[in-house]
């Protein structure tokens, strides 16, 4: 992909559903024998790698433009391929699913970004303790339910898949109360889905959630929530550009942390109920940030704050309490004449204008803040490894083109992602 920078990014824009969302109902749709319909589905890379994985499990699927229709009358295989498991972090969750639905999983360690260790001890944990019996052979998790799942699961720290993996597992025929539960909106738009098909759950949107499954969960259709984090990339660039942008079908209250940091920095913020309006400030200030859980500032969103702060003025210090070592994009920022030093986990970043030159993203988000980063430098930019881009952004450079972006694809890029999330 190739950046040519220095240009404002300016106009208005729809925010598409969120991936992650996406995701996570698809494999919850194993849950029922009925049909299942997701509104306004993403097409993307993960989008038909779990598409794939549940085709191999029973599923029938259909695309209708951008809705897709999901029908699993049985499970016919319990076991999940490792070259698909290997390609999505996300399709671990599918061992919760399995369990319920056909009283056991078997599911190998997953891959994805390499940004740092991601273990699953928490959604074992949680299997666990809701009286699955879990058991390991040469990286593949099996799970077997041996009576009803249920139970009080205390998780270590909030955990967005752990929390995700009990709530597949117990929403059919269990019951649980889980502690310390992930808060993001992700888990607020699985729990509604849930609810929707018929399971009972209580304290959505809070650390502790309690569920009760049904016997038996109905179908359903339903829209997905808007994608924070896609919104978060256009609202960096735009500010890094000093543009000005208008996001529609977004929901400004998932992105409360960095409305915050773009407001601390000097650009003037409209929101409405489900539109932002964003005009850069021509000399805005830096910012720390400490990404952390959400509500906070969410480690997902702080490789896109790297992009932008490497190329603005002034001294910013980034840390992140998730993902300590989620630092790939520094050496290739270096590359652009960045001034950063990472040191004892802690990023300084003294930003200045940057120049064009050929870098590599690592894992999605690294790569979005390397285009943020792109789009505000001087000259052209090349940026490798666009199959990542590709599994976490649909037709970024044609949206780009739409706010004024010069952006387009290199054709030798590869056509295939080798490895993901």
């Amino acid at each position: 992909m190739w950046v040519r920078g220095g240009t404002p990014l300016s106009g208005e824009l729809r925010v598409y559903p969120a991936k992650n969302s996406a995701l996570k109902l698809m494999a919850a749709s194993l849950l029922s024998a009925d049909p299942i319909t997701l509104l306004e589905v993403p097409r993307l890379r993960d989008v038909d790698v779990m598409l794939e994985l549940l085709s191999h499990l029973g599923t029938r699927y259909a695309w209708e433009g951008r809705t897709l229709h999901l029908h699993t009358p049985e499970i016919t295989n319990t076991v999940a391929p490792y070259e698909l498991v290997s390609k999505m972090r996300a399709s671990f969750n599918l061992l919760g699913a399995l369990v319920a639905r056909a009283g056991e999983g078997t599911v190998p360690l997953p891959g994805g970004c390499t940004f740092g260790p991601r273990p699953v001890d928490q959604h074992l944990k949680a299997l666990r303790a809701l009286g699955a019996e879990v058991t390991e052979d040469s990286g593949y998790f099996t799970a077997r339910r041996v009576r009803p799942l249920s139970g009080r699961v205390v998780f270590d720290m909030p955990t967005l898949g752990g929390t995700e993996q009990a709530l597949l597992a117990t929403a059919l025929g269990g019951e649980a109360t889980l502690i310390l539960t992930a808060q993001e909106p992700e888990i607020e738009d699985l729990c509604r889905f849930l609810a929707a098909m018929g399971a009972e759950v209580r304290g959505i949107g809070s650390s502790i959630l309690h569920i009760k499954g049904a016997k038996r969960l109905n179908g359903v259709s339903y829209r997905i929530i808007p994608d924070r984090v896609e919104a978060a990339t256009f609202l960096l660039a735009a500010a890094a550009t000093r543009g000005r942008i208008t996001l529609t079908d977004v929901e400004p209250l998932h992105l409360d942390a960095l409305l915050d940091k773009l407001t601390q920095a000097g650009h003037r913020l409209e929101v409405g109920p489900d539109w932002i309006h964003l005009e850069a400030t021509p000399d805005p200030k830096p910012f720390n940030i400490e990404a952390r859980e959400y509500p906070g500032f969410v480690t997902d969103m702080q490789p896109l704050a790297v992009g932008y702060l490497a190329a603005a003025q002034g001294n910013a210090l980034v840390s992140d309490r998730v993902y300590p070592d989620r630092f790939t994009n520094v050496p290739e920022l270096l590359r652009m004449g960045g001034d950063l030093t990472l040191k004892d986990r802690v990023l300084s970043i003294n930003g200045k204008k940057l120049h064009g030159a050929t870098v590599k993203a690592t894992d999605i988000r690294a790569g979005a803040g390397l285009v943020i980063a792109a789009l505000a430098a001087e000259g052209e930019s090349r940026i490798e490894g666009v199959q990542y881009l590709e599994r976490g952004y649909e037709q970024l450079p044609e949206r780009l083109r739409s706010l004024g972006a010069h952006v387009g694809l290199v054709t030798d890029e590869p056509v295939l992602a080798v490895a993901a999330d």
